[in-house]
């Protein structure tokens, strides 16, 4: 019955969707490309039949900048993030995505951030870059540091990467524990289940007076504090 629910119902109205917005997206720009974005991942989140419990938004300081550090179970974890988060941010998504005809476009245009994961060089050049569009634009980045979806659900290790950027731009990292999106959507699979996630903010890192030198203490401290803030 899921299956059948999500061939007829939910991948159409979804593709349609990212159609409509993406379209929309065209025709706006700076920060004004957050409203359709946002737009788009709550129309994803009902059409799925999603419910988003949020904990800890008071954590956060309206207009302040901050590297959001979040588990990846999902591809609906984006959503979550982008309808349930009220901050200006980007996140950095692999090259290959820029590729794709109209949503390639946007992300370009909204100023997200390809990551060249064949090229090592490159990547610590893109993260430097990442730190300075922080500080310049003040803007938030969303990074998971995994590198990747969780196959089964677990926790995996942390990169570097998110607190390698916090430190340069001098903002918080904020640890981002999702939990309930694996089983909404889980790898490797074209079934959609309804239900609950839950989306707990951890309390901000602060990277004040670090160096580069503390980024794997940082990057620990975030893999703690989201895996001790992820539900049951």
């Amino acid at each position: 019955m899921a299956f059948l629910w999500s061939v007829v119902f939910v991948i159409p109205l979804i593709f349609l969707s990212t159609l409509f917005f993406g379209v929309i997206s065209l025709f706006t720009s700076g920060k004004f490309m957050m409203r359709p974005a946002r737009l788009w991942a709550r129309s994803l989140l009902r059409i799925a039949g999603v419910r988003v419990k949020v904990e800890g938004l008071e954590k956060l300081t309206p207009g302040a900048s901050y590297v959001f550090a979040s588990n990846h179970l999902s591809y609906m974890d984006t959503p979550v993030i982008l309808a349930n988060i009220p901050a200006d941010f980007r996140f950095m998504a692999k090259d290959g995505l820029f590729k794709i005809p109209l949503l390639g476009t946007h992300l370009s245009q909204a100023g997200h951030i390809p990551v060249p994961r064949s090229d090592p060089r490159a990547a610590v050049k893109t993260m430097t870059l990442a730190a300075e569009s922080i500080r310049t634009r003040n803007i938030s980045l969303l990074i998971f540091p995994e590198g990747g979806r969780s196959h089964d659900g677990v926790l995996q290790p942390f990169k570097d990467g998110a607190a390698y950027i916090a430190i340069k731009a001098q903002v918080p990292v904020v640890p981002l524990s999702i939990s309930g999106t694996h089983e909404i959507l889980a790898m490797h699979s074209a079934t959609f289940h309804r239900g609950r996630v839950t989306l707990r903010i951890g309390n901000p890192i602060s990277t004040n007076g670090l160096t580069l030198h503390d980024r794997k203490s940082v990057t620990e401290t975030a893999r703690t504090s989201v895996s001790s803030n992820i539900a049951p």
